[in-house]
């Protein structure tokens, strides 16, 4: 079953220049992008930074209008994981609040019994639920925004850049913690990074985006192996060869 479908996507950010700020031109973010996700794989969306991984996951999630072409969600039960915990948590608000706000919103019973209950799936102590998140680090704050995706049940999570800002050994644990919670409740995540080590761990399928484009798109084990496009041979050259297995498979 199709859970996402993306076809034919552009869209571009005007250039604004001088006092008046008035527009001089226009920079394509995404140049007639096309993907499927199937519901339960993990699609991995890898490319440099400024190529449109973000811009076209906002789009996926409503939060950008595309200039054309059409997105078809199966269902509307979807999150995101932001890439940097520090912004993606309000500093005024308890751990309880944030875990809680969305369960209330969706007018969830038993609020207090599953906000507890995520604690246990994040590996944080019951005691985190009366703290703010200047309080914690980045790691575990980046635990926390996972149970608040995770909380109101979706059944699609755009994961962007999740670990990005956070050290290498902590990045592992997150992605391990991604791993057993898409196995546990079935989830199909869109997995955006620019390293290619990340994506080889977490992905099932794999499209390599260039310039507003989709270059080359496949099952992770071929496109590593047996890359098509020069771009993608360039960029697992220049990772891959630094960091020959960071996280394995």
């Amino acid at each position: 079953m199709t859970i996402l479908e993306c076809k034919d996507i552009t869209k571009s950010f005007p250039i604004k220049r001088g006092y008046l700020q008035e527009e001089v031109g226009a920079v394509k973010a995404l140049d007639g992008v096309s993907l499927s996700i199937n519901k339960g794989e993990v699609f991995g969306l890898v490319g440099e930074s400024g190529c449109g991984k973000t811009t076209l996951g906002k789009i996926i999630l409503g939060v950008l209008k595309q200039d054309s072409g059409t997105v078809a969600l199966a269902t509307r039960r979807i999150q995101v994981i932001f890439q940097d915990p520090f912004n993606s948590l309000d500093p005024k608000m308890r751990v309880f609040d944030i875990l809680a706000e969305g369960l209330i919103l969706q007018g969830s019973s038993e609020i207090r019994k599953k906000v507890e209950s995520s604690l246990d799936l994040i590996s944080l102590p019951k005691g985190a639920l009366d703290k703010y998140p200047h309080q914690f680090s980045g790691g575990e704050r980046q635990r926390i925004a996972i149970a608040r995706a995770v909380l109101t049940d979706p059944e699609f999570i755009v994961c962007d850049e999740p670990v990005s800002s956070l050290d290498v050994t902590i990045q592992l644990q997150i992605l391990r913690l991604l791993k057993d919670i898409r196995k546990q409740f079935s989830m199909t995540y869109l997995f955006i990074s620019h390293d290619l080590r990340v994506i080889k761990f977490m992905s099932d399928r794999v499209a390599v985006m260039r310039q507003g484009r989709i270059v080359e798109e496949g099952p992770v084990r071929q496109v590593y192996t047996s890359p098509s496009h020069p771009y993608t041979r360039e960029l697992l050259s220049s990772i891959l060869e630094v960091y020959p297995d960071a996280y394995g498979q």
